[in-house]
């Protein structure tokens, strides 16, 4: 469970500590806003807002679906049978992540830089835990919601631990490549800072853990010792 769950989100959370200490967060978004000519260039092209977010929130729900249409294709298969669970697991897990996500935007109430007046908006900086004036706008921009859209597929890291262990770190770096695809790509068109996106990524992956744990007991994080268990008892 330490070696999961816990040390992941150490990482991230240190990864969030060095980027609020450091200023990150301004200074990349400077450079980004910068480097586009003062505006935010790419924040309708077609690259960024058709290519990687509208079509990628496509592929993803797309993805999402497919696992739907297998999970139902195992109940009908006795030849699936030791794959229901994990698809399940998966069907659940990304949906959970990504609701989660949009759950936590709603009510965080934090603005996109493309709307802070540093960046041609019209509202002040206000962080986190800020108290944000009266009458000022909601916002609603952390974490990033579409890059879990992609980190949400970090749960790929438990599926194939489940069914085909070798293949868990593919599972694991296509999440990852995901969600840093469309959390890199909405920085550029100025919907996010980058501790957004970590932010992002700590919930996924605690909810890939946690919800592995729902599905798997207390064997959850190491789903193939229990498979190698069962054929030896066999």
């Amino acid at each position: 469970m330490l070696r999961h769950l816990w040390l992941p989100l150490l990482c991230v959370l240190w990864i969030l500590l060095l980027i609020a200490a450091g200023g990150v967060d301004i200074a990349l978004a400077d450079r980004i806003y910068a480097w586009e000519g003062q505006h935010w260039a790419l924040r309708q092209a077609f690259s960024t807002e058709i290519l990687v977010h509208k079509a990628g929130r496509n592929l993803s729900l797309l993805a999402w679906f497919t696992v739907l249409a297998l999970c139902l294709y195992s109940l009908s298969r006795d030849a699936w049978r030791d794959r229901r669970r994990p698809l399940a697991y998966l069907l659940v897990s990304t949906v959970v992540a990504t609701a989660l996500v949009a759950w936590i935007k709603h009510w965080s109430n934090m603005d996109c830089p493309w709307d802070l007046v540093r960046y041609g908006g019209d509202r002040p900086f206000i962080g986190l835990f800020g108290l944000r004036p009266v009458g000022l706008q909601r916002g609603a921009c952390f974490p990033a919601g579409h890059a879990s859209g992609g980190y949400a597929w970090v749960a790929l890291y438990y599926f194939f631990l489940a069914i085909r262990p070798g293949w868990r770190w593919l599972g694991l770096v296509t999440g990852l490549s995901a969600g840093l695809l469309f959390g890199i790509s909405q920085q550029l068109r100025g919907a996010h800072f980058v501790s957004h996106d970590i932010w992002t990524l700590g919930i996924c992956w605690a909810t890939a853990s946690l919800v592995s744990m729902a599905f798997w007991h207390a064997q959850a994080v190491e789903p193939e010792l229990a498979n190698e268990a069962r054929a030896t008892r066999a």
